[in-house]
């Protein structure tokens, strides 16, 4: 397992540290702030929870962003390229979006009823169109609940959240998650934990395995973006999917 314990406290049995993720902090000013190279990200799902984080975190680290939306009017930044699209409209929507591109952070939502195929429709005709146009750098926002992470969300996720409301999303979630690793792209699939506006007093894990008594139960928007910046920035966890967020590392 990989894994990082970010707040000090009692020493508990050791894990071997996550070398690739710095602990949540303020984001410093950019006056401060060492920058690595600029990259032109495509972030799809930018007018959503995770999305807005995306875009203000991507400018303020100097990245050229285009914000992938459904809303004619999505009052982005300045700075911003709006990309107004529907994702599952036909298959080869996303090919002339990606042109020019550097990595594409795929952070779309879906609330429509059962049985769900968005995420793995949409996610076919990306990988297509991301091999079509030369774009290999694909971080995927997926969630608790797929693959190995179901079962570890925190009791109220897990007993009342995923059962009643997000079960379907999560078995086509599996199908997404199926097809990038299968696919030839550069990918880095993320699975945060359940969110919240507010951290708790509990550490923060980066798990790249999870063990029986693994239990991530909150993390916040921004930690969410941040995590998935320094992916899509520095290259970090490139072929592997990570679970995070706040709670206990088993």
């Amino acid at each position: 397992m990989v894994g990082r314990q970010l707040r000090r406290g009692p020493r508990r049995a050791h894990h071997a540290p996550d070398r690739t993720l710095d602990p949540p902090r303020p984001a410093p000013s950019l006056a401060r702030r060492a920058r690595a190279p600029s990259m032109k990200l495509l972030i799809l799902g930018a007018t959503g929870t995770i999305g807005r984080e995306l875009v203000h975190g991507a400018l303020e680290r100097g990245h050229p962003v285009t914000a992938q939306t459904r809303q004619g009017q999505p009052g982005f930044p300045a700075g911003v390229t709006p990309a107004v699209f529907d994702p599952a409209s036909t298959p080869d929507i996303f090919c002339p979006h990606l042109r020019g591109h550097d990595a594409v952070i795929y952070a779309l939502g879906f609330r429509g009823r059962a049985p769900v195929r968005f995420f793995s429709e949409t996610t076919r005709s990306l990988l297509a169109a991301m091999q079509a146009m030369g774009v290999r750098r694909l971080v995927a926002i997926t969630g608790v609940g797929a693959g190995e992470t179901r079962g570890h969300g925190g009791f109220l996720y897990e007993h009342l959240i995923y059962p009643f409301f997000t079960q379907a999303i999560y078995a086509d979630k599996d199908r997404q998650e199926e097809l990038i690793r299968a696919s030839d792209t550069d990918w880095t699939i993320l699975r945060p934990a359940p969110f919240r506006s507010a951290p708790g007093r509990e550490p923060f894990h980066v798990l790249t395995d999870v063990r029986t008594g693994t239990r991530l139960s909150r993390v916040t928007p921004p930690e969410v973006a941040r995590v998935s910046l320094d992916c899509a920035e520095k290259g970090l966890h490139r072929g592997e999917a990570v679970f995070f967020g706040h709670g206990v590392a088993g």
